[in-house]
């Protein structure tokens, strides 16, 4: 992939701070020397996350984040506070977002989007360092995936976002996004028990009936004279 040429803004200073400025952050494209730092990236990003949802949040595994690198129709920028060179650059945001549904275990719906004539750029990762949040990235992350998708001339940015992710749906509803369409995981609770069911006593045997067939054969074979005469 082709590193195009990099943006930056300003983070804005904690409070207390003396200087008005933070420090500068550039956004550039991702190379396959970066794949290791970011996926260390992202699973300080999700890990509180996973820990409290049903599904987990992207990423699912290495060797998923690794095959997305390899597909093609995918953007995948990186956030940094700059250093001397790119390994030194501190990693503060992530994005990644194609402009076609993607991957073979999506359940996007192409439909929904056609019916009410929406072209969306979808975004399938979004990730702040959790040390620099409230500086100001997840705008940036945000403006830059705006500016990307109306220079690909699409009308909608697209995301999905666990339902108890109070901090990620709060960020999102006051910047003007709402909701689409909503999967929501239900659960009903089964009674428990032992596996396997305990030991069940049979009904009492009914008395068998001798059959016609055999009680005929005695009389054959002992014929009740014959019987008499023995006794005399």
């Amino acid at each position: 992939m082709a590193e195009e040429s990099t943006t930056s803004t300003k983070l804005a200073s904690k409070p207390g701070a003396k200087s008005s400025d933070g420090p500068e952050v550039r956004v550039r494209r991702i190379h396959r020397r970066d794949l290791n730092r970011v996926w260390e990236f992202l699973k300080l990003c999700f890990r509180d996350v996973n820990r409290e949802t049903v599904e987990y949040q992207r990423p699912r595994s290495k060797k998923r984040f690794l095959e997305v690198y390899e597909e093609e129709g995918i953007v995948q920028l990186l956030f940094e506070i700059a250093g001397h060179d790119d390994e030194s650059a501190e990693i503060v945001g992530y994005a990644e977002c194609a402009v076609e549904i993607t991957g073979t275990d999506n359940w996007m719906n192409e439909r929904y989007f056609e019916n009410r004539d929406m072209r969306p750029l979808f975004v399938e990762e979004l990730a702040v360092h959790p040390g620099y949040q409230g500086q100001g990235i997840g705008s940036f992350l945000l403006e830059q995936l705006e500016h990307l998708a109306r220079v690909r001339g699409c009308t909608h940015l697209v995301l999905e976002v666990a339902e108890n992710n109070k901090n990620a749906l709060r960020f999102y509803r006051a910047r003007s996004f709402q909701k689409l369409d909503a999967a929501i995981f239900m659960a009903k609770r089964v009674q428990t028990g032992d596996e396997l069911l305990p030991p069940r006593k049979l009904k009492k045997a009914r008395p068998r009936k001798p059959a016609d067939g055999a009680t005929k054969a005695r009389s054959k074979t002992v014929p009740p004279k014959a019987r008499e005469k023995d006794v005399e």
